[in-house]
């Protein structure tokens, strides 16, 4: 007697084609590309924004309640505010472009030191490597393989010794001039939000601190889309930071001016 024909398989018994696991991993990929971009958290140019934009606009807030609250009128105002726009601008430039260019060659520092140590003593180098491999999870055999074949190239040895003892990469260091450039400009727009009323005519101090503190609720909204906080969240915080620096420096000027009168 003839064996009984087996039964007719539907398709979804058989694996999956070679192709089709191919087509599927080419619009995983494409999919990855566009939902996998991470933000600037280098210390570079969003950090230098961030911090001169909020500068600027509650230095300049502070500045105008503090002679505002001393009596001071409008054309002092203006030129309290212009001085302190100019000269934070600039400060906050050349404190950026200083402390990113230390931090930068203070990496190049340390890495030399690494490389004359992985010149000098290579053996307890590599040990270092699958000591700190195996600490991540990886089996020994793993750990062994991937420290044999990064030390095999003295350039990617020493870039993974920096990321791994440092935790900084060599090839992604923030620029100076970026640095710089962009806390010039973002603390002089932030600056100038609290003028925009005195420059157009206005002698209201209450409308110029109104104007300011529309500016820092925006300004802590906008970053916040750069973190996991709320935008409200960050808005109210900028608001409450700029809050307490006016709130001091009116009652800073209203004593001076007191005592001056």
């Amino acid at each position: 007697m003839s064996p009984a024909p087996d039964p007719p398989r539907d398709s979804a018994d058989y694996p999956p084609a070679v192709s089709d696991d191919q087509d599927e991993l080419a619009a995983q990929l494409a999919e990855h590309r566009d939902d996998h971009r991470h933000r600037d958290v280098s210390g570079g140019w969003l950090r230098a924004a961030t911090f001169g934009a909020m500068d600027g606009l509650v230095t300049n807030i502070a500045l105008l309640a503090g002679v505002g609250g001393g009596g001071a009128d409008r054309d002092v105002i203006v030129l309290t505010g212009m001085a302190g726009l100019v000269a934070g601008a600039f400060s906050m430039a050349l404190g950026e472009f200083a402390s990113v260019g230390t931090q930068n060659e203070a990496v190049d520092a340390e890495a030399a030191v690494e490389r004359r140590e992985l010149a000098r003593h290579p053996l307890a180098e590599r040990a270092e490597l699958v000591q700190e491999y195996r600490d991540m999870g990886l089996t020994e055999e793993t750990a062994q393989r991937v420290a044999d074949e990064i030390s095999a190239n003295p350039e990617i040895a020493l870039r993974v010794h920096v990321s791994q003892e440092l935790g900084v990469s060599l090839d992604d260091k923030p620029s100076p001039w970026v640095a710089a450039i962009s806390s010039f400009l973002c603390f002089a727009v932030g600056g100038v939000i609290p003028l925009l009323s005195f420059l157009f005519g206005s002698s209201s101090l209450l409308l110029g601190l109104g104007i300011g503190a529309v500016g820092l609720f925006l300004a802590g909204a906008i970053s916040s889309r750069f973190t996991v906080r709320s935008w409200w969240g960050g808005g109210l915080r900028q608001l409450m930071f700029g809050a307490i620096a006016a709130a001091a420096t009116y009652l800073v000027g209203m004593l001076i001016g007191v005592s001056v009168a």
